[in-house]
């Protein structure tokens, strides 16, 4: 039987602005205490310093991964099918039961952490000398996981604003502790501050947890029973997927650590943090709004198609300007987040963008596998990553030193992409869109272009190309934007009326610049997407 997948509407996309715009919004503020941190850290602690803080973020991630069971996904994918019902008392069960298992494995992975605190330092540090810290490190662990059951409520109940304030409140607060930490103590700071910063998000999720409205519920012994064995069930899967994601991060590291030095694992740290930077902005959002939503339509696969194809056009016209920005610009922006000491960074950052790049584009793709609850095939798509990940980071690290571990990277999300896409397209019948195939390929030349340029110009020339390259991006990106979704005339300033009009408009484009033409989808079929081009199931 063939489906015909419903045409494309603008609330859909002004939804999924909205949600970009204040997750988006919390990030940028985010993003400015961050310099601070950053510039805190690099002149404070060194690059070998900054590789000591990647080391420890990773050996939380991974416990923070496995202890964790997948709660806060699975939880947020319980709360909105709950909220979806309309059944206040399920809700309340789920919300109940949901606070109660983040709770025990909080506990959980704290004492495993601090149980096994010598054997981790000694695979991590060669050496048992770290166990205290490692141990301390548990604090950080418990406060993560219980703070994360908080937020799956929040973010299930889309409670989109109070997720954000969230995020900057406890940036801020975070940043300034770690602050004073690695100031007063030096390299001795580090896990205190990462301790720090996990309590105070812990105290801001409760005080946003408690504003929410919620009548308790009678919970029987079958209730907690049904309601956990949910959550866990699915989390399970979750919690894999993430256990081996974040352990092909670590792994990284430590190539980068045995085969170099820890000031290179410094260098991939920063790296790693400034290419993702801007990128997670719309991630973030994505995850925030994108995947509720998506969990409420999953079994409806042209429906679910249809919001995978406008999430990825909105992310990639998004993204694309902050992804050119940063490749022309990484000099300057290493020096000003970091220190000219971390030069050694620009070229990894580079490659670090590239798969950014495509990060953006299979994530949204990624989503259905989460939405549908497709338990083994996210493992194993996991598994598939962590391997292909490992593998290119050991042969190329070898090969070409620390920009070899942000090319495996990037090897990485070209190989994921293929594989996510394949599954995808044969769970839910997914194809991508004409007009993301467009501007796929339009951003795909103008990234690409702008990264060669380095290799092959002089750096003055490619600068300019890249400076260029943004300016394009830029515009191409507001004037796709502007005819998906046009500026509500009365509430907009008048020099920004003007401003979109005169970049949205073709004509205006066209006749002030000739060669300054773009293609962008017609306001009939606002994605481009045609009756024709709908999967068959």
């Amino acid at each position: 039987m063939t489906h015909s997948a419903p045409a494309p509407n603008r609330n859909s996309y002004k939804q999924i602005l909205k949600s970009s715009a204040v997750i988006g919004g919390a990030s940028v503020v985010n993003i400015a205490v961050s310099v601070v941190r950053s510039k805190a850290m690099a002149l404070f602690i060194g690059p070998a310093g900054v590789g000591l803080v990647g080391l420890y973020s990773s050996i939380f991630s991974l416990t923070h991964s496995l202890a964790g069971m997948g709660v806060n996904q699975s939880g947020v994918r319980q709360i909105a099918e709950a909220a979806g019902s309309s059944e206040i008392e399920r809700v309340a069960r789920t919300a109940a039961v949901l606070r109660r298992t983040s709770f025990v494995l909080g506990i959980f992975g704290a004492a495993l952490l601090a149980a096994f605190s010598g054997a981790v330092s000694t695979w991590t540090f060669g050496t048992r000398e770290y166990a205290g810290p490692v141990a301390l490190l548990s604090l950080a662990v418990f406060f993560s996981s219980v703070s994360d059951g908080q937020a799956a409520l929040i973010q299930g109940l889309r409670r989109i604003s109070d997720l954000a304030r969230i995020g900057v409140l406890g940036a801020i607060g975070g940043s300034a502790v770690s602050i004073a930490c690695i100031f007063f103590f030096r390299d001795r700071g580090v896990v205190p501050s990462l301790v720090s910063a996990a309590a105070i998000t812990l105290i801001i999720s409760w005080w946003y947890r408690r504003k929410i409205d919620i009548p308790s519920a009678p919970l029987t012994l079958a209730h907690v029973r049904d309601e956990s064995a949910a959550l866990l069930t699915l989390g399970s899967a979750f919690m894999a997927s993430a256990f081996v994601s974040t352990g092909a991060a670590y792994g990284v590291r430590i190539i980068v650590r045995d085969n170099i030095s820890l000031e290179a694992a410094g260098l991939y740290q920063a790296a790693w943090a400034l290419g993702g930077m801007y990128v997670m902005i719309v991630l973030q959002a994505m995850g925030s709004d994108f995947y509720p939503r998506l969990t409420a339509v999953a079994s409806d696969h042209p429906v679910c198609n249809r919001l995978v194809n406008e999430q990825a056009h909105v992310s990639l016209l998004l993204a694309a300007p902050g992804v050119v920005g940063t490749l022309t610009f990484a000099p300057i922006v290493v020096a000003m987040f970091y220190h000219t000491t971390f030069a050694g960074a620009v070229e990894p950052l580079r490659w670090v963008c590239l798969g950014m790049a495509l990060r953006v584009v299979a994530w949204p793709m990624g989503y259905i596998l989460m939405a549908k609850g497709a338990r083994s095939l996210l493992l194993w798509v996991e598994i598939a990553a962590t391997v292909v990940h490992i593998g290119l980071a050991f042969v190329l690290v070898r090969r070409f030193g620390l920009p070899g571990a942000t090319m495996a990277f990037f090897g990485l999300y070209i190989w994921h992409g293929l594989l996510v896409y394949a599954i995808v397209r044969r769970l839910t019948g997914f194809r991508w869109s004409a007009a993301n195939l467009r501007t796929g390929l339009f951003l795909a030349v103008l990234i690409g272009g702008v990264f060669s340029g380095f290799y092959v110009l002089p750096t003055p020339v490619a600068t300019a190309v890249g400076a260029l390259g943004t300016l394009v991006s830029g515009v191409y990106s507001l004037r796709v934007l502007g005819r998906l979704v046009p500026l509500d005339g009365d509430r907009a300033p008048r020099v920004v009326r003007h401003a979109l009009d005169w970049i949205t408009r073709p004509r205006s484009i066209a006749a002030r610049a000739p060669w300054f033409r773009f293609h962008a989808p017609t306001s009939g079929r606002a994605d481009g997407v045609h009756p024709r081009e709908t999967p068959s199931l």
